[in-house]
């Protein structure tokens, strides 16, 4: 797996049930990320699901350096409650 330089980074949503019920965490995610740097599949590697969405939504968002051919990479993405 290769190693990009992520361009444009967006935050995850807490999600509101996890706030209510005090779930933390990681989520692994391994991301395929096109040539152009735009995301093109999600899969989740690991997490609570709770937080698992919200994260996929937010690595959606997210724009990396392009490259000659597409890469993957694995993202982690912590939940803290504020």
């Amino acid at each position: 797996m290769a190693h990009r330089k992520v361009v444009v980074r967006v935050a995850p949503s807490y999600p509101e049930l996890a706030l209510r019920t005090n779930i933390h965490g990681a989520v692994k995610l391994i991301v395929l990320i096109g040539s152009d740097g735009r995301v093109k599949t999600t899969q989740i590697a690991g997490g609570n699901p709770v937080l698992a969405q919200a994260a996929v939504d937010a690595v959606h968002k997210w724009k990396f350096e392009a490259s000659p051919q597409p890469t993957k990479e694995v993202i982690e993405l912590k939940f803290e409650p504020h």
